[in-house]
């Protein structure tokens, strides 16, 4: 059963006709960014509109929403390769209605057997970029084929099997699909890096060098024989044979430590989600090697006791007191957070209410905390703006969310020979040298250091909100280092200041991560509330937008949608 509520002024949007061959019927949409899509049978949110289809196709055709979790990470790896992939890894977090329960699966990526704590210094000791973003070194284990594997195979409804699910992905891959502006415009900004790699350079741009525009048909066929390859084999199509051997082929050649063992070896792990409490609401995300279940929570607890109701959206007030929030747990995340297969994360400790009092002890509401005054707590016993997160939920309350990334916008820019396969650089989510910030000014410390097959620590947070036991919400994003703070204001948006779910995936929002010092804000802020904020202690620095959220949220009669209106091309799909 869904839970209903919390949601006002909603419009259901008219319907809107795609083109694409492979998708059968109308889309529900909405009509402006603070009105959501409304279905009363499934939905589906994510960053692309022909993957949207697809997920609504397969809800539309009988299938849970697992199945069209997987037919949608497929199908963006083609239609949005600079997030979408087979050659990354992510999270996702599962609902089931029927017995209530709610699995968290990691299928992160992990660091090779060859790994080695100092791989990413130079001569002198020096944490080197180059070799931790753009190397062979900086390329993890994929986990995404292993991981869409892994769930449809759990809590696939059986309607589908696993190469029905690809199919339409080897249908846009093999028959070409309409570029969108979206598309363009990224493959223009990335071929500064992305055509010094010839493989990359033959997939994404014409024969004679030049751009594919809007309008134009792309065809990828060497993705499409990846994606045959994988559907007619499963996960042995991708970790051993052809595909493998281009994959370590291309690692090596770039310097990496790769070998056919690290492919055949890997495995997506089951772990139990994060849990927490917020003024009645339970939440679930996701646990280590993720910080975003975590550190939500952890900032939730803390912001338990400040009435954010009364100070209001926006205010000075409230945005102070979850600044100072924020930079706490993100203390905490520098020291405590790593893989837990390897380290001893103490969740329990960092998401108690006790020790969110405890943190919070000397807040005040007149002056901000300067980052040199925050160490990491004693609790007892990141990622790109490139990634990409979905939410599906189905007529059933069946629900996914589910966060995937190959790191940077095309990963390493590196591609696994005539695979169609573009490699991830996420190995720079370790900790190159403790103390030294990554590339999204993360810190990190002893607890995230390289470690043969250890999984690198990550921001993205899949999310799932429920209201006396049932589903309310979906919802997660990308955006690096901002993922948490970005669903977490879509989370007080809801149950704080009550706004539907398109309006809170609107609102302007805010960041801070402890260091560097400095409140991130996006236009939208009133300038006299930058003021005040400045008045109290804080350095304010306006930013580009942050996060792309999508949200499923149950509403009276069916379900609700919205596609962060912060990026091109994003859709939400419902189906009646």
């Amino acid at each position: 059963m869904l839970a209903a509520g919390l949601v006002c002024g909603l419009a259901m949007g008219p319907v809107a006709a795609q083109s694409a061959s492979v998708q059968t019927g109308p889309i529900l949409s909405g009509d402006d960014r603070f009105h959501p899509v409304v279905a009363r049978g499934g939905m589906v949110s994510s960053q692309e509109a022909l993957a949207s289809g697809v997920g609504r196709d397969i809800l539309a055709r009988g299938g849970n929403a697992v199945d069209a979790a997987v037919a949608v990470g497929f199908a963006l790896a083609v239609t949005l390769p600079r997030a979408g992939n087979l050659g990354g890894g992510g999270f996702m977090m599962v609902h089931l209605a029927e017995s209530g329960e709610t699995h968290a699966l990691d299928y992160r990526e992990l660091a090779p057997a060859g790994a080695f704590r100092d791989m990413f210094l130079d001569a002198d000791g020096n944490a080197d970029s180059n070799k931790s973003r753009y190397s062979g070194f900086a390329v993890g284990v994929p986990g995404t084929v292993a991981g869409m594997f892994a769930a449809h195979e759990k809590y696939g409804s059986g309607t589908f099997t696993f190469a029905e699910l690809i199919a339409p992905a080897i249908a846009l891959a093999r028959d070409g699909f309409i570029v969108s502006d979206d598309l363009a415009g990224s493959l223009k900004q990335v071929h500064p890096r992305l055509s010094k790699d010839p493989a990359s350079l033959a997939a994404y741009y014409k024969p004679d060098g030049s751009f594919y525009e809007a309008g134009d048909t792309l065809k990828l066929p060497h993705l499409a024989a990846t994606l045959e390859k994988i559907a007619s084999e499963g996960p042995s199509g991708f970790y051993s044979g052809p595909v493998a051997e281009a994959i370590v082929a291309r690692v090596e050649e770039a310097g990496g430590p790769m070998t056919l063992a690290d492919l055949a070896e890997y495995k997506a792990v089951w772990r139990a989600p994060v849990t927490g409490t917020y003024r009645g609401y339970t939440i679930a995300s996701m646990p280590p090697p993720s910080s975003g279940g975590v550190h939500i929570v952890e900032i939730l607890n803390m912001l338990e006791d400040h009435d954010l109701a009364g100070s209001g959206a926006g205010s000075a007030a409230t945005l102070h007191v979850m600044a100072e929030a924020m930079k706490r747990a993100y203390a905490d995340r520098s020291e405590y957070l790593g893989d837990p297969d390897f380290v001893d994360v103490p969740v329990k400790g960092l998401t108690s209410k006790a020790y969110a009092r405890e943190r919070m002890a000397d807040f005040s509401p007149d002056r901000a905390a300067l980052a040199t005054e925050i160490k990491p707590g004693a609790p007892v016993p990141y990622e790109s703006d490139q990634t990409t997160h979905y939410s599906i939920v189905d007529d059933d309350g069946n629900a996914v969310a589910n966060t995937y990334t190959l790191n940077f916008s095309y990963g390493a820019g590196l591609m696994a020979g005539d695979t169609g396969v573009l490699l991830n650089n996420e190995l720079d989510d370790f900790s190159a040298k403790p103390g030294v910030p990554n590339a999204y000014g993360l810190i990190g410390g002893d607890a995230n250091a390289v470690a043969p097959r250890k999984r690198p620590l990550s921001s993205m947070s899949p999310t799932l909100v429920f209201k006396d036991g049932e589903l309310l919400m979906a919802t997660g994003s990308p955006g690096g280092s901002r993922i948490i703070t970005t669903v977490l204001q879509v989370i007080l948006n809801v149950v704080d200041h009550g706004m539907n779910v398109a309006e809170a995936s609107a609102a302007p929002r805010v960041h801070h991560q402890w260091l560097p010092d400095e409140l991130r804000v996006e236009e939208g802020f009133s300038p006299d509330t930058l003021a005040l904020l400045r008045a109290k202690g804080h350095t304010i620095a306006l930013k580009p937008t942050m996060g792309s959220t999508q949200s499923v949220m149950s509403v009276e009669g069916g379900l609700a949608g919205a596609a962060d209106p912060r990026r091109q091309g994003a859709l939400a799909a419902g189906h009646n």
